[in-house]
């Protein structure tokens, strides 16, 4: 593993002296009153963030905001006061020990949209050490809405309001492994013709003794049904029953919800967690959560929220039940679209049913995850990541048997009698994509098929609790949709780049065959070969190579699924062929490098 380049010497001064919080080096005024618009500038030509929609996002004045598991803070300025600077080599005061810095930024141009802005910048160690890093931030006006934090409908300019979105991003770099943060040394100023804001920053803080034990990516912004209703009446004053099956198991838990893709807060009254006992039905009493010592919480647009550990024994392979008290009203929510599993919710009107042990109140149910994106188990030696598309998250296998490949990969780490029994994180997204998006990452769409496996890569992967190695296996859906062979390995070498220079250990997977379903025709089974031929002989770009390939081909028709594992739409294998893939991989090939 590479870690950062980490050289000795004294902590540098940097052009601005001593190290100063960065609030008090905020030297632009972003955002305006909309009644007010020429109150602040933001890009050099009067234009700038509305109060109002940051507001109606949930991003007030000192609001926390937890993006990609890191806590950052929305500056307590008010609307027409500094609230972020323009990089220009500051030196700025932080603390904290982690792997892991992230920022809250964006790039402007003067007047117009550019190519974004960004530079080099130093970290600043206790120890006296120091290491590089680079920052790049997407144009506030035109950067991909795939990766931003939050989107805002309009911005402000001199004559008024424009209907013109407006992006901010939170962007993570790593640190030297473990290092405690004494300042860091902000990038230059990147000229004239762009500027890179800082809004905030903070060290992630590293996942300690916890371990993931179970994770759903957030596939899309869906309409949502109503209790037992038809698509688009929507959620109001009630509760959902959300099962989900453990990995690892351990003697305290907490929950991660997600906002991801919302354009609005998302309220949430009252929440539980409960070893399953029947259907909707709970073992024993439901353990209440909370969340930084209440009840319920609100998230912010595109934000997360934590619960605050509970002491529950969650048993290793159990399935738990997770119930959400939504006051609504909900029209669209984020998802996990294709659960594989059913799950519950009460009906409209009916109330917080997230105490109850029965499961009368629950008449309705659910094949989505919405908001709930991760539970955690104190303890434990950390995480794999299975990164993957529509075979990963287990479509055509048997619904609520908990049969995808990395359900048979946790199985079997948990009845290993020697090594780390690690938590299996199951980041499958139906039909995605490694170089191109299909959900398009902002707005309310039918389309659940998630943005990119490189767009997703942070928040699916490398911020999910205790990861060590992450299993990439995607690239069918690029080659049948006509990416070529050359774009998706290049999309995979970036994210193993990436995945190592954040210390985690990465296996590639051979595409499987498609032979006989819609579209795999043989041009596109030609790209699939080539991908496959790459990966098979530059090992070096990944620490492993899986050959789901050969496990899933018929030796006789190699362009095809065995028939023995085809679940008969010749794409997705059926609950055999996802055994063989669980079963195929090499258990020794999940142990990291040491540090």
């Amino acid at each position: 593993m590479v870690p950062p380049a980490v050289g000795e010497g004294g902590p540098a001064t940097g052009r601005a002296g001593r190290p100063v919080p960065l609030e008090r080096l905020f030297d632009n005024v972003g955002t305006s009153d909309d009644a007010d618009p020429a109150a602040a500038d933001l890009d050099g030509a009067g234009n700038s963030l509305s109060a109002r929609d940051l507001a109606a996002a949930g991003w007030t004045p000192g609001r926390a905001l937890t993006l990609d598991a890191t806590r950052l803070e929305w500056p307590r300025s008010a609307p027409g006061r500094p609230d972020n600077l323009r990089a220009n080599g500051q030196h700025v005061a932080l603390s904290g020990t982690g792997d892991t810095l992230t920022f809250l930024v964006t790039g402007s141009s003067p007047g117009r949209v550019g190519p974004g802005a960004g530079g080099s910048g130093t970290v600043h160690y206790r120890d006296g050490s120091r290491s590089t890093y680079t920052l790049t931030a997407p144009d506030w006006r035109g950067g991909p809405l795939a990766t931003k934090a939050v989107a805002l409908p309009h911005h402000n300019t001199p004559a008024g309001q424009r209907h013109e979105a407006v992006r901010l991003y939170a962007v993570s770099v790593p640190l030297a492994r473990g290092g405690a943060v004494a300042s860091l040394t902000l990038p230059a100023d990147p000229g004239p013709d762009a500027d890179l804001h800082v809004f905030a920053l903070a060290v992630r803080p590293p996942a300690a003794d916890w371990s993931g034990t179970w994770a759903a990516s957030t596939s899309g912004l869906p309409p949502v049904a109503g209790g037992g209703g038809g698509a688009g009446e929507g959620w109001r004053d009630q509760t959902l029953r959300l099962v989900v099956r453990a990995s690892v198991g351990g003697p305290r838990a907490r929950i991660r919800l997600a906002n991801t893709f919302a354009s609005v807060p998302a309220d949430l009254a009252h929440a539980s967690v409960a070893v399953r006992g029947t259907d909707a039905a709970a073992a024993a009493g439901p353990v209440p959560l909370t969340f930084d010592g209440r009840p319920g919480t609100r998230i912010p647009a595109g934000a997360q929220a934590v619960s605050d550990p509970v002491a529950l024994t969650v048993p290793r392979g159990a399935d738990l039940l997770v119930s959400l008290h939504l006051p609504g009203p909900i029209d669209a929510a984020p998802v996990h679209a294709h659960a594989a599993q059913r799950s519950y919710l009460s009906p409209a009107g009916s109330g917080d049913h997230t105490g109850d042990r029965d499961g009368r109140a629950f008449t309705g149910t659910l094949t989505t995850w919405p908001y709930l994106t991760g539970v955690d188990v104190a303890g434990g030696p950390g995480a794999v990541v299975a990164l993957g598309d529509s075979i990963t998250d287990g479509e055509r296998s048997t619904p609520g048997a908990n049969r995808r490949w990395p359900d048979v990969l946790a199985r079997r780490l948990l009845s290993r009698p020697h090594g780390p029994r690690y938590g299996v994180l199951n980041q499958g997204i139906a039909a995605n994509r490694v170089v191109t998006d299909r959900y398009p990452g902002d707005g309310v769409s039918g389309d659940v098929g998630g943005v990119s496996a490189q767009h997703r890569l942070e928040r699916d992967v490398l911020a999910q609790t205790g990861v060590r190695t992450v299993i990439v296996f995607e690239g069918v859906n690029d080659v049948r949709s006509g990416t070529s062979a050359d774009a998706v390995i290049a999309g995979l070498r970036a994210i193993a780049d990436r995945a190592r220079g954040r210390g985690l250990r990465v296996l590639a997977a051979t595409i499987a065959p498609c032979a006989g379903f819609p579209g795999c025709t043989p041009e596109v089974d030609a790209r699939r070969a080539a991908v496959n031929a790459f990966l098979r002989d530059h090992r070096g770009s990944f620490d492993a190579v899986v050959d789901f390939d050969a496990v899933l081909r018929d030796p006789d028709r190699p362009e095809r699924l065995l028939p023995a594992y085809d679940s008969g739409d010749h794409l997705h294998p059926g609950d055999a062929g996802l055994r063989a893939l669980g079963d195929s991989v090499d258990l020794r090939l999940l142990t990291p490098c040491p540090p």
